[in-house]
């Protein structure tokens, strides 16, 4: 089945044409979720990780998203998208059901616990690339590594300045030696504290960002939700808190989003350095605090860039000294 090729708004009409490339490709899961939080319920959400990321990302630059929905993906959810510079040329309909997840979150909200999964048309996904040109940053987001690795053939690597991929304890343990495979080709790894111990099999966490770096990524990203977040870029060592909320409604997606606003930003400076990476972290937790303040893509549909910047603005008063 050919992919879709969604009208976009006529104001996000000329960055959204296929011919045109995109500086920053994502490939994940558009999801329809249902999500509890002792905060609410909510049956039919706009998830997955793909959708987060490329939403969060496209604050900063156009994006092109891959990934698989099936003929029950709403069309709201697809205008959704469209509100944002999102190429969507690659976004594939197949006949069937979109990908599905179910979670609940206990009253600390750090982790979800997965009532349902259901892949559909995603066991079928195959994603055939048609860049005119060959975009410069690449994020894989959570899929199977065997996913992962198809998308990295298909694109030259002298043309991409920075892969960065994301994972999860699932295929840490069901598929460690293609997951390993990708971190051989990939220069920045993000993941979180569990995933980062499972992974190594250290509970310290510099250790582990260490044995990480071992399999290939120079740079490597655990985050530690309320915690913060932890950069290791080649043998330099950046920490920063989480910004303080007082409320967290829904925390699903938050990582996505977080990978979204740091990847982003770097597509958008062209600036790999580390003092750049420091900065491209700060703006993946600005924009990931926004996120967990509704259900979905609420939130980030509510603000725009500069909000994310007031944000940040307001968090170096905090954590300056």
């Amino acid at each position: 089945m050919q992919p879709a090729n969604f009208a976009s708004s006529s104001k996000n009409l000329a960055m959204l044409q296929p011919e045109n490339s995109q500086p920053l490709a994502v490939i994940g899961t558009v999801a329809i979720d249902a999500v509890e939080t002792p905060f609410g319920k909510k049956d039919k959400v706009f998830g997955g990780s793909a959708a987060y990321f490329s939403y969060a990302a496209s604050f900063f630059t156009p994006v092109s998203l891959v990934a698989v929905v099936g003929s029950d993906f709403p069309d709201e959810y697809k205008g959704v998208l469209q509100e944002h510079p999102i190429d969507l040329s690659h976004l594939e309909v197949r006949a069937g059901k979109t990908f599905s997840w179910q979670g609940s979150y206990e009253s600390d909200m750090n982790s979800a616990k997965t009532l349902r999964t259901d892949l559909n048309v995603l066991l079928e996904f195959n994603p055939q690339l048609r860049f005119a040109k060959a975009p410069e940053f690449l994020f894989l987001a959570n899929v199977d590594p065997v996913l992962q690795m198809q998308v990295i053939d298909q694109l030259e690597r002298p043309k991409l300045k920075f892969v960065a991929c994301d994972t999860m304890n699932f295929w840490i343990g069901s598929k460690r030696p293609d997951l390993l495979k990708v971190l051989a080709k990939i220069d920045c790894l993000v993941l979180n504290d569990g995933e980062a111990r499972e992974l190594t099999g250290d509970f310290n966490l510099i250790r582990a960002a260490r044995k990480i770096q071992e399999f290939g990524p120079g740079t490597v990203v655990i985050k530690k939700g309320e915690h913060g977040v932890l950069l290791f870029s080649g043998s330099r060592f950046f920490a920063l808190p989480a910004y303080p909320l007082e409320s967290v409604f829904d925390p699903t997606g938050a990582g996505d989003t977080f990978a979204g606003g740091m990847v982003g930003y770097l597509a958008k400076t062209g600036d790999l350095s580390f003092e750049n990476l420091k900065r491209a972290v700060s703006y993946g937790t600005m924009t990931a605090s926004f996120t967990v303040e509704d259900f979905g893509l609420e939130a980030l549909r509510r603000i725009q860039l500069p909000d994310i910047e007031s944000r940040l603005t307001e968090f170096k008063k905090i954590c300056s000294f």
